[in-house]
């Protein structure tokens, strides 16, 4: 039967070469295969029984709910005064505007969870200033590509409410599990700028100077906002209200504060409804597939498989989790990075949490490799979104961009491999690990 598990994998990487709908290609590589492991009477109960039961679950409720919050926080403007605010902080550095870029994106990361949308909506906002001030191309479109990959990883990350889901692992903990390291990847993106802009001045000239004064004046547009923030992630964390509360409370604070800027027009509503449900929409068939091609798996034998065989290989845990990092990275320059979570983590995680490791710290891990998949060619997902907002720019220079982004990242796997307290020491001083 493992041999069938195997076969699966391979047919479900075909069928996404050819360019199939992750989605629809779980979903039919698992329902033929449990027909084969099992019986056609037994695949098609749980085709009738695994769509109904995965909308209608309680626990996904969180996932629309926090994309609603991040569009309703996109459609206030929020973007411009975050942008407005780094700027007049950090502009005077080397590579100024970039740093401040970085510093938005992250910013605008803790109230949307999504790497693409963080991307999108700094894009807009940062490429036309970066290029009143002369900076390089590969630069200006490379700092935003990379900087929108903290949306996955600064909670709340659409990316750790699925693997929580998944693996069964408490949200509340990832999200804790994520803070440190996401403000960590954050500095090491800016430290990146300084040095590549500190060799080249020309790169990214500092900015304008700002005063004291205009410098905290700035901070005023993003403080509900970063209230909102604070009431949302800071309740979770104490334990005052579940995830699903507190992303619904965090949805109908950002639609407070898009009214209260008289941001609140029918367009921008519907605006907001449409997108979150387009997401959700897709987030959701990514679900369906994957616990269907679930199923298959574990009748297959393969997971279980796979965490027997580890301890028989006689080599140390950390290299069998390089291996999987690495297939990670692999397959994350080639596909959906939210897929792959869905698609590997029943396959490692047994064998992760069988060598003795923890399982919120392996996806603390697992969404930073998600992190290089969204800006490594040839899929790269922030990347062509990019490209699609600085439209003249070609391809190859924002790869070439994000570059330095990519080490800094590396630097931060290594470190979070090294010392796996930089991602539990959150959660363990809040008493969830």
């Amino acid at each position: 039967m493992e041999i069938i598990g195997i076969i699966g994998i391979f047919a479900l990487l075909v069928l996404l070469f050819l360019g199939m709908n992750i989605g629809l290609a779980m979903l039919a590589v698992g329902f033929f295969g449990f027909a084969i492991v099992r019986n056609l009477s037994g695949a098609l109960g749980h085709l009738m029984t695994i769509p109904f039961s995965t909308a209608g679950s309680f626990s996904l409720s969180v996932i629309p709910l926090f994309v609603l919050m991040g569009q309703f926080a996109f459609y206030s403007g929020l973007s411009e005064d975050l942008y407005k605010a780094c700027h007049r902080w950090l502009g005077r550095l080397p590579g100024g505007l970039a740093v401040a870029t970085i510093g938005a994106c992250g910013c605008f990361a803790s109230i949307c969870g999504s790497s693409t949308a963080t991307a999108a909506t700094m894009g807009t906002v940062c490429i036309p200033e970066m290029r009143r001030y002369r900076y390089a191309p590969s630069l200006a479109t490379g700092c935003v590509a990379a900087g929108g990959t903290l949306g996955i990883l600064i909670p709340p990350s659409v990316g750790f409410i699925l693997y929580g889901i998944i693996a069964q692992q408490s949200i509340g903990a990832l999200f804790a599990a994520g803070m440190i390291p996401g403000i960590m990847l954050m500095i090491l993106y800016m430290l990146a700028v300084i040095f590549k802009a500190a060799r080249n001045p020309e790169l990214g000239p500092p900015g304008e100077k700002f005063t004291l004064s205009e410098k905290f004046q700035s901070i005023a547009g993003v403080l509900p906002m970063l209230a909102l923030f604070i009431l949302v992630i800071g309740g979770m964390f104490l334990g005052f209200f579940t995830a699903n509360e507190g992303a619904a409370i965090g949805a109908l604070g950002a639609f407070l504060f898009m009214a209260f800027r008289r941001k609140c027009t029918w367009e921008n509503f519907r605006l907001s409804l449409s997108s979150t449900v387009k997401t959700t929409c897709m987030i959701f068939l990514i679900m369906i597939g994957t616990n269907m091609f679930g199923f298959f798996l574990t009748i297959s034998k393969l997971p279980a498989m796979l965490a027997s065989a580890v301890p028989a290989m006689n080599v140390s845990p950390y290299v069998v989790l390089i291996l999987i990092l690495l297939i990670y990275a692999a397959l994350g320059c080639v596909m959906d990075s939210l897929a792959m979570v869905l698609l590997l983590a029943p396959i490692f995680l047994p064998v992760v949490t069988g060598m003795g490791m923890n399982p919120i710290w392996f996806g603390v891990l697992m969404v930073m490799i998600m992190e290089a998949g969204l800006i490594t060619p040839p899929v790269g997902m922030n990347v062509f979104v990019i490209k699609g907002v600085a439209g003249d720019v070609p391809l190859n220079v924002i790869f070439r961009g994000v570059m330095p982004f990519i080490a800094a990242l590396a630097v931060a796997v290594a470190l979070m491999i090294a010392f796996p307290r930089i991602a539990l020491w959150f959660p363990g001083l809040l008493g969830m690990v």
